[in-house]
């Protein structure tokens, strides 16, 4: 990577939004397995699912705080680093951030308060509303967040002012129901309940494996296997919408996908394994399963998925229409008004208005689009692919792991309803050492996501390499080590609250099964107890 400025402001806010990504699936998951709990508690009545609830409710708080702490950080950082970005289509992408902050963190921030502090001040339904409010409000937080990006990737709604040169809302409807945000918002908390259910699994079976905690630990593993089978089932549903979404919106992203550089005859096929080489615009050694890509993407048999060297060739003729568009605009700007201008330059710029920020990919070589020679515009159309390999791999790392988890979801279902879940001691291992899994798949998800729609910042609006803030190399590194260094401590602060809070164990009034020895018991002892464990 070029030690430059788009480069330096392009990997600081990837860091700390994969920083803080690792907190909020498990925000996501959790609040939702916390409700189902507490539910069946006031149903039952039984003491047990109170302190279930309560003690996943510790493990959720602290992994709240700590993705409320590095969240906020992320906003700041339009302005900070991305101040033509917000300047230019800060009226669309603005509104659902401030809902997102109206509507559904600061319900979530209220009820948190009284999840854990209403226990004894609310009755059992009063606790158990408060306690939904909470889920929905991490979940109505995912969904303002997904919109605004959901518009990154598929911008409807808006259009440009050419005296103001900014982008406007022109259907604010549109925008919410932009089918991409949708598609995006239902695969990214199914992957959040996945992630959820797997740490609920693993931790639980952590417990049958040191004999503590049996009654809570098979309850737990009850709940997070079925909540999760159902969840990672969800996954591959919404995963293969979000594929046939791509197929229409971002044609280049599932050509880099797949490694496909030629365009193949309808239906294409999928790559199982290949390596692919940008350097020769080839995938080499590919391993191709018929049909399967053009059922995937087109959901049929004679619709072509066109490849990344005939993009490239559309590219070019789009950023031809955007030279036209820029030279419109900048004769309406000196003018003073569209409506000051000849009929035919208004004509022009309506004509081919759709294709100016392909034109402003040539910002990149020149300063002014419209000198730019024949080679700098076949170089602009060549920077409309993304970096395939990483795109290919992460994108098959994302897809193994789901599928490995529908299997161990499936598993523990099973054996949760015959009740033999202690005897397999090798499946309990491997639903402890799976714990990670689901943040990989997760990471490489958002990575496959925002990797694969360069150089766009707004795909087909505005490139990347004109979006960022005029800061110094210096001003970047030293912010990129600061957030680096604060975020590792912060998460290391997460994992050592984390599993002292697991080591502990739930301080539970009452816990069938549990002999006296294995009751939580206060100050040095409890350190003792810890350790020797």
């Amino acid at each position: 990577m070029e030690l430059d400025i788009v480069s330096l402001s392009r990997l600081q806010f990837a860091i700390t939004a994969l920083y803080h990504f690792l907190f909020v699936p498990l925000t996501l998951g959790l609040s939702i397995i916390l409700a189902i709990m507490e539910t069946v508690f006031v149903m039952t009545g039984r003491v047990i699912w109170r302190d279930m609830t309560k003690f996943w409710g510790v493990l959720f708080g602290i992994n709240f705080a700590m993705g409320v702490a590095t969240g906020i950080v992320m906003e700041f950082q339009f302005g900070m680093n991305w101040s033509y970005y917000s300047q230019y289509v800060g009226d669309i992408f603005g509104a659902p951030l401030a809902l997102e902050g109206l509507m559904a963190f600061f319900l979530e921030a209220t009820f948190v308060g009284l999840f854990f502090f209403g226990w004894d001040k609310l009755s059992r339904r009063g606790h158990l509303a408060a306690t939904w409010a909470v889920a929905i409000g991490s979940n109505l937080s995912a969904l303002w967040i997904l919109i605004a990006n959901g518009w990154m990737q598929n911008p409807v709604g808006a259009a440009l002012n050419p005296q103001t040169m900014r982008m406007e809302v022109t259907d604010f409807y549109a925008v919410l129901t932009n089918p991409v945000a949708q598609a995006k918002f239902v695969h990214t908390v199914s992957a959040g309940y996945i992630c959820a259910a797997v740490f609920v699994l693993g931790v639980s079976a952590w417990y049958l494996l040191q004999g503590r905690h049996r009654d809570l630990a098979k309850r737990s593993m009850t709940v997070a296997a079925a909540f999760g089978l159902a969840a990672a089932l969800s996954v591959v549903v919404l995963g293969d919408e979000s594929g046939y979404l791509t197929s229409d919106h971002q044609k280049m992203k599932l050509a880099a996908i797949e490694g496909m550089w030629k365009t193949e005859p309808a239906p294409a096929a999928f790559t199982l394994i290949g390596f692919p080489d940008q350097t020769a615009r080839e995938t080499r050694y590919a391993i191709h399963i018929p049909m399967l890509m053009g059922l995937i993407g087109t959901r049929s048999l004679d619709t072509v998925i066109p490849g990344i060297d005939e993009m490239v060739k559309v590219a070019e003729g789009r950023i031809a229409q955007g030279i036209k568009a820029y030279d419109a605009l900048q004769q309406i700007r000196a003018a003073g008004g569209i409506d000051k201008v000849l009929p035919g330059t208004r004509a022009t710029f309506e004509d081919n208005g759709n294709e100016l920020g392909y034109a402003l990919l040539l910002k990149r070589y020149v300063d002014d689009p419209r000198q730019a020679s024949p080679q700098q515009i076949t170089q602009a159309a060549w920077d409309t692919v993304p970096q395939v390999a990483p795109m290919f791999w992460l994108f098959r790392i994302m897809v193994g792991i789901g599928f490995f988890q529908i299997l161990l979801m499936a598993t523990f279902f099973v054996l949760s309803a015959r009740r033999t879940l202690e005897r397999h001691r090798w499946l309990l291992k491997l639903a402890l050492y799976a714990i990670p899994l689901p943040w990989i798949a997760i990471e490489a998800g958002w990575l496959v996501a925002e990797v694969g729609r360069q150089p766009w910042v707004v795909e087909g609006i505005l490139p990347t390499a004109v979006a960022v803030s005029s800061l110094g190399i210096k001003t970047l590194l030293f912010s990129l080590a600061c957030f680096v260094v604060i975020y590792t401590v912060l998460l290391v602060i997460e994992v050592k609250l984390m599993l002292k809070a697991i080591r502990t164990g739930p301080q539970a009034e009452h816990a069938p099964g549990e002999g006296a020895a294995r009751r939580p018991v206060a100050g040095a002892a409890a350190a003792n107890l810890i350790s020797a464990e």
